[in-house]
């Protein structure tokens, strides 16, 4: 039975309101600002799970992830290579959801059913992409193609089997690769327009290293069970929930000693307030998602990967002042 409420002289009827039946949008959010909020908020939430399960949210963080990398460096912003390192991203992550689908159905079911559904488009959106990515690439400098191509095939052997072995059943080894090839791809992007000094290139490359690092493995603790139950070795599975925590703050305590020598040296320091956040976030998402028994579900693509949104605008802010 719908509820009803009284407004001067007018009965409204929730099922009237939620119909759009003879009441204005007033009468709508006056009476009814709970039903108008609920549909905002399920719209969101679809939304972000589309950008998560489309692997157009990973992509968009790889657009991110190098323009930081460009303000870094000091360097002229080249938005086709950005361009580019969006769509290879996209390509990758779609590669390996569609070869993930056995342990996506556990771990993340709502995108292996998205994955199942919509294979033949993704694997078309998948090969345009590379193709886009590698003619945006030639533009800028010929040189850049081997960087784009890097994290590609890094990608490829991470989830392709080859006579019933891929690096992602070994140990630690995947969250390396991965890791490196976005640290590849975050550090040497800027370098096809400008070349730099030995030193930056080392520290900002090492930066993204650990940061990717920690993201991966913390993505692991998420998918713990069902990679347990597909007999995926993770460092999560391997060492478990509290060992891995205390891994992580390790390395990621390594880039407070990179913070003071960083700034010691004279690099970065218009961007010193922005890495600091970096860092210390980090400990908080570590902390937060390796917690015993939490049930972890998109959220983690949303905070973790999410913080190369937050990055860039505060770099943004950063340049702007």
């Amino acid at each position: 039975m719908s509820k009803t409420l009284t407004y001067g002289s007018k009965q409204l009827y929730e099922t009237d309101v939620a119909m759009g039946l003879d009441y204005g949008l007033l009468d709508y959010l006056l009476f009814y600002p709970h039903l108008k909020l609920k549909s905002i908020r399920s719209l969101f939430d679809k939304f972000l799970s589309f950008l998560s399960v489309s692997s157009l949210f990973i992509a968009i963080v790889a657009f991110l992830l190098p323009y930081f990398s460009f303000l870094l460096y000091e360097v002229q912003i080249s938005f086709k290579l950005l361009i580019a390192s969006f769509l290879v991203i996209f390509a990758i992550y779609n590669i390996n959801k569609l070869t993930d689908i056995k342990e996506d159905s556990v771990n993340l079911p709502e995108r292996a059913g998205f994955i199942e559904k919509n294979k033949r488009l993704v694997i078309w959106a998948t090969v345009s992409s590379f193709i886009v990515a590698l003619s945006l690439s030639f533009l800028q400098n010929p040189f850049s193609i081997f960087i784009i191509l890097f994290p590609f095939f890094m990608g490829v052997i991470y989830s392709i089997k080859i006579s019933n072995f891929r690096l992602k059943d070994i140990t630690g080894i995947k969250n390396i690769v991965v890791a490196m090839s976005w640290a590849v791809l975050g550090a040497f992007i800027p370098l096809a327009v400008s070349f730099s000094d030995y030193l930056p290139i080392l520290l900002i490359f090492y930066f993204f290293f650990i940061k990717c690092l920690i993201n991966t493995v913390v993505f692991d603790v998420r998918d713990i069970e069902g990679d347990r139950l597909s007999g995926v070795k993770t460092i999560p599975v391997f060492f478990g929930r509290r060992n891995s925590k205390n891994l992580l703050l390790g390395l990621n305590s390594t880039l407070l000693v990179w913070l003071a020598f960083s700034y010691f040296m004279g690099f970065f320091r218009q961007y010193l307030i922005v890495l600091i956040f970096c860092v210390f976030y980090g400990y908080w998402y570590i902390l937060y998602f390796c917690k015993d028994k939490l049930k972890i579900g998109t959220s983690v693509d949303l905070l973790v990967d999410g913080e190369w949104i937050i990055i860039a605008m505060l770099a943004i802010a950063v340049t702007l002042l």
